[in-house]
């Protein structure tokens, strides 16, 4: 069985509770070896003194994880456009 490896994400955008990381993976493709860049969105609580995490958002946190993803959006719209 193939173990899973987390990988580090390579940014991470954070306002107040909500964060997104971004992601790079290395494929294998028709025309070689290329960056695969994802964004993973999150939001952070406090149950008790543990800290916990959650992809749901209540109508509070939509616009803050709305800017959040554009600040995701444009770094890997970036970070594509150095390799173009």
């Amino acid at each position: 069985m193939a173990k899973s490896v987390k990988s580090k994400p390579t940014e991470v955008f954070r306002i107040g509770s909500v964060s997104g990381s971004i992601f790079e993976h290395v494929v294998d493709g028709e025309g070689g070896k290329r960056t695969v860049r994802s964004a993973s969105l999150q939001r952070s609580y406090k149950h008790g003194e543990e800290w916990k995490y959650s992809s749901s958002f209540g109508i509070a946190d939509v616009p803050v994880a709305m800017r959040v993803l554009e600040l995701a959006q444009q770094h890997i719209e970036a970070a594509e456009a150095e390799i173009a």
